[in-house]
């Protein structure tokens, strides 16, 4: 078992040099599209956290992306603090965040849960709006980058590590704990998982990615408003992303993104209501033919006119 680990660390540390080496070879199209895909995948994984693993459906991380990216260009520019400075605290101020509105909200589940998260991304784009040091309605401008491939690495470096988190979590305890309330919340409570610690620090975690992936998004296209950062479209796009790869485990949500951010880019140059088309469709897709994503589908070699069949007798469609 020690020797399959190591083999599979091993190939993921190779994945991730070759990738580290795009920039020498590839297009600055290539690259800037590469870097599109790290913050889609960041922000999926992140979701998969609380979403895939514990299994509370949020509505509203894109509230700790808007914070992250905001006390990030804040800090910047207000302060005119190194970027060295303003990352980290806009990953911390996400985390914050997210473990303050975690505490009461989790106690919700299903779809009260869902609408708690969207009423708090809504309130945070609200208060944006209207608090002068964020420019309120007419954004910050970021101070512009010497150097364009700082963005490459900075993103990688974060899927890096919230890739890595993910894999903690499917090899753990406290991952088994996360998937024990996802599973049976009350069965959890007898075995005595303390569920409301481990959701709070699950949320929290998942915020803190989020706020990572949106300073470097708000550094990266230098001008940020309350409507860039807060599009619910966002919050939407990482859930389906994780669910079409397969939520819940390590690469799934890493399939989803550069699957799904590949096809979106490709008919995006054709015709722009297609794109926005595709994701419905695809929630569709996913619902009737891989309710558990792509990478079960992949594991199990299920993607046959048998295997379609048998999944809608599964789920009488």
């Amino acid at each position: 078992m020690r020797g399959g680990r190591a083999a599979r660390l091993g190939v993921a540390a190779a994945v991730v040099a070759l990738i580290a080496a795009a920039p020498g070879v590839a297009s600055p199209f290539i690259v800037q599209f590469i870097i599109n895909v790290f913050l889609l995948a960041i922000l999926a994984e992140s979701w998969n956290i609380i979403g895939g693993f514990t299994g509370y459906a949020s509505f509203g991380n894109v509230a700790f992306l808007g914070i992250g990216a905001y006390t990030t260009g804040i800090l910047l520019t207000k302060a005119s603090l190194p970027l060295a400075v303003a990352l980290p605290a806009g990953g911390l101020a996400a985390l914050l965040l997210a473990a303050a509105v975690g505490l009461p909200i989790l106690r919700l589940k299903g779809h009260y849960f869902a609408i708690a998260t969207l009423g708090v991304a809504e309130t945070m784009r609200e208060v944006v709006y209207n608090v002068e040091i964020t420019g309120a309605g007419t954004g910050l401008v970021m101070p512009i980058a010497r150097n364009p491939l700082l963005f490459f690495y900075l993103m990688l470096g974060i899927l890096v590590a919230v890739t890595a988190v993910n894999w903690w979590l499917a090899n753990s305890r406290f991952g088994y704990g996360l998937v024990a309330i996802r599973e049976d919340e009350d069965a959890a409570v007898a075995m005595g998982i303390p569920t409301a610690l481990y959701k709070t620090i699950a949320f929290a975690l998942s915020g803190a990615f989020c706020g990572l992936a949106g300073g470097v998004f708000a550094y990266w296209i230098t001008f940020i408003d309350p409507d860039a950062v807060f599009k619910v479209i966002v919050t939407i796009q990482m859930i389906i992303m994780a669910v079409f790869g397969g939520a819940g485990t390590v690469l799934g949500p890493l399939l989803g993104a550069l699957v799904l951010a590949s096809v979106s880019e490709l008919l995006s140059t054709q015709v722009v209501t297609l794109a926005e088309l595709f994701y419905g469709v695809i929630v569709i897709l996913v619902v009737l033919f891989m309710p558990k994503g792509l990478v079960d589908v992949i594991r199990r070699r299920a993607f046959s006119a048998r295997a379609v069949a048998a999944t809608l007798r599964e789920y009488r469609i």
